[in-house]
């Protein structure tokens, strides 16, 4: 059966979303793209912050209070953010989403140590107590947020109930955090531009791929510039001020989940990121804040 390939653009978990698919007409494109926009759907629904009706809500009202009952996925991310935590030495911290309350990238404003200080009280992921099927906070106050890998999950498991339906060509494309379902039709991979972290309208590099994620974290996301320095929205847990030595870095690997946490923790390492990087198995370009690129396997 002869498949071409067609695009569904959609907004979901504050980003610009894209699926690409392929499929024999574009009815049957439009069905298999609502599966997975709904799985993103529910995913974000259960998992956004910003709900107060999700479980990460629940856990967070809860904080210094009592435990909350969680579900087997549930479960399963946070023993993965609890692997994040230990690979990255503490640096990859979900916990830490409690410093966004001192930061608006909208504003050119650095917080001092008055407002800081109470909210890195509140970071630690040792105060999260949790066994096989309930998480409690310790202390009050306190907040978990999925966002340093909800989006790259959210990728993973879009493609995966692509695959599911038999679809063979195609990607998913959550904001930049990209998972590939195969090459396209004709056997070519995909070539996807990697953003140059200060020219919005350029790109660096251009990477051939058909399998696997690619995602990126940068500098250029969520902003402002001060005085000749760039604050950027990712925050070191131990201080609460944001990163500065990279630019941008990005992965490649088989999960999305594990190339967004790769770069993460590469841009939270700041200048031990490189070597982080050059020990993992994956895929990577990363440009430092002198403008270098260092890369591998692409």
């Amino acid at each position: 059966m002869v498949t071409a390939i067609h695009r569904q653009r959609f907004d979901a978990m504050g980003s610009s979303c894209e699926l690409r698919l392929s499929a024999p007409n574009a009815a049957a494109a439009e069905a298999l793209a609502a599966r997975a926009i709904a799985e993103v759907r529910r995913i974000e629904t259960k998992y956004s912050r910003y709900r107060p009706d999700s479980i990460v809500s629940r856990i967070n009202a809860a904080a210094g209070q009592a435990p909350v009952a969680c579900d087997s996925e549930t479960m399963a991310l946070i023993d993965y953010a609890a692997a994040l935590f230990s690979a990255s030495g503490g640096l990859f911290d979900i916990t830490s989403g409690v410093l966004r309350r001192a930061w608006d990238f909208r504003q050119p404003r650095v917080p001092d140590a008055d407002t800081l200080g109470p909210l890195l009280a509140l970071v630690g992921w040792r105060h999260v107590q949790c066994d096989r099927q309930q998480v409690q906070l310790m202390q009050a106050g306190m907040e978990l947020d999925f966002g340093g890998f909800g989006k790259e999950y959210a990728a993973d498991r879009a493609a995966a109930v692509l695959i599911e339906a038999g679809v063979h060509h195609g990607y998913v494309n959550l904001g930049g955090d990209m998972r590939f379902i195969g090459p396209r039709p004709d056997g070519q991979p995909w070539q996807i531009g990697i953003q140059d972290p200060r020219n919005p309208q350029a790109t660096v590099a251009s990477i051939p791929i058909s399998c696997g994620a690619l995602t990126t974290s940068g500098d250029y996301e969520r902003y402002f510039d001060l005085d000749g320095v760039r604050y950027c929205h990712i925050l070191d847990p131990r201080t609460g001020m944001p990163v500065r030595y990279w630019r941008s870095v990005s992965v490649m690997a088989p999960m999305a989940v594990a190339a967004g946490s790769c770069s993460t923790i590469a841009m939270l390492k700041q200048q031990e990121g490189h070597t982080f990087l050059k020990t993992s198995d994956m895929g990577y370009l990363a440009i430092d804040e002198h403008g270098q690129t260092l890369y591998r396997n692409l």
